[in-house]
């Protein structure tokens, strides 16, 4: 299959653009296209043929359910229905954060197939903020499944020449808008309305839109801590192994727990090469690549990351050393792509899941 990139700069026709993306959707077939968290490779949300044609493109396991994207507030009614006990939070939810990177798992319609949801009786919802998703969701009229455009546990594409790499000749149309704004795939979270007082937010999968941030609207939960509430796999991006480099990864707080191998190569992935880094000295790196040189920026280590262990992965290096990131903000995404990503790196094979 010959695979057609589609210019969607600034200077770009987003709306030519658009429909021509729309009259391939509306045709049963998939378009890799970007957003503010990752490139997405989108389907008709409502098609179960052109569903399948994400995870037989991306190599994607059906147990592994799909986000569902909206154009508009009001277009949420067509997948999801929206309980009595959490309508108020919801609302307050969406007037914040949407268009952007917060993603809400709610019961769904009948109408979604099985296969987006992987069976399951709720259905993941966001309206992306991104203007080239937007032109086309606007013109194809409809919601559309959007995994991230890779093949099945690979790292995350946060560019079209990187989506490329990955599903070129495995699907009809790349559209370039660009590398992406925030870098990390978006948050998840399941809603628990709490009698009298704030509800609980499960967070599924922690992204751009911070614990920080959604605490004026509720109590936080995450996997692992007191009060956190899940019935296995609800969302894409659980699994344990995910994200990975077919190079093996290391996450090391801490540099007594290193102890490089003679004979092999090494390279280091730090915030910033700064003061709070501890394996700077470690050893005689073959190569250190800094998420935010000099600066120590979270939100700017969350843009990077995903290039820079891309970079990484291309090298030939022995193994990557990651330090982690931060426990707070997007670092906590940012700590939780790096656990999932050890998990799974080292082959390329792995049994893993993505976006």
């Amino acid at each position: 299959m010959r695979t057609e990139i589609i210019y969607a700069d600034s200077t770009g026709d987003l709306e030519w653009v658009g429909e021509k993306a729309a009259d391939l959707l509306a045709a049963g077939e998939v378009v890799a296209l970007p957003a503010e968290t990752v490139y997405g490779l989108a389907a008709d949300a409502m098609n179960p043929d052109a569903v399948a044609k994400i995870f037989a493109a991306k190599e994607r396991p059906a147990h592994d359910p799909l986000i569902v994207h909206i154009f508009n507030r009001e277009d949420l009614r067509l997948v999801a229905t929206i309980p009595d006990d959490i309508a108020e939070v919801c609302k307050k939810l969406r007037d914040e954060f949407w268009p952007g990177a917060l993603t809400l798992v709610l019961p769904k319609r009948p109408e979604v197939p099985d296969s987006v949801t992987a069976g399951l009786d709720t259905v993941a919802v966001r309206m992306p903020a991104d203007s080239v998703f937007r032109a086309v969701l606007k013109a194809f009229q409809g919601p559309l499944a959007a995994p991230s455009a890779n093949r099945f546990g690979r790292i995350s594409p946060t560019s079209a020449s990187a989506v490329e790499d990955e599903l070129g000749g495995r699907i009809p149309m790349i559209i370039d808008g660009g590398a992406c704004r925030d870098g990390v795939e978006s948050t998840i979270i399941k809603i628990e309305a709490v009698e009298g007082t704030k509800p609980n937010f499960h967070i599924l999968r922690s992204g751009p839109v911070t614990i920080e941030m959604l605490k004026p609207f509720g109590r936080c939960k995450l996997p692992g801590k007191k009060g956190f509430i899940s019935t296995g796999i609800e969302a894409p991006g659980q699994l344990d192994s995910h994200y990975a480099p077919t190079t093996p990864l290391r996450v090391i707080p801490r540099p007594e727990d290193f102890v490089p191998e003679e004979g092999k190569r090494y390279a280091l992935l730090t915030l910033d090469g700064g003061k709070k880094s501890k394996l700077m000295d470690a050893a005689a790196w073959d190569k250190i690549e800094m998420l935010s040189p000099g600066a120590g920026k979270l939100p700017e280590a969350a843009v990077r990351f995903f290039h820079l262990l891309r970079q990484l992965d291309g090298e030939g290096f022995d193994e990557i050393i990651a330090e982690p990131m931060p426990d707070h903000g997007v670092g906590i995404a940012l700590n939780d792509r790096l656990r999932r990503a050890q998990h799974g790196s080292g082959s390329a094979t792995q049994n893993a899941a993505d976006e």
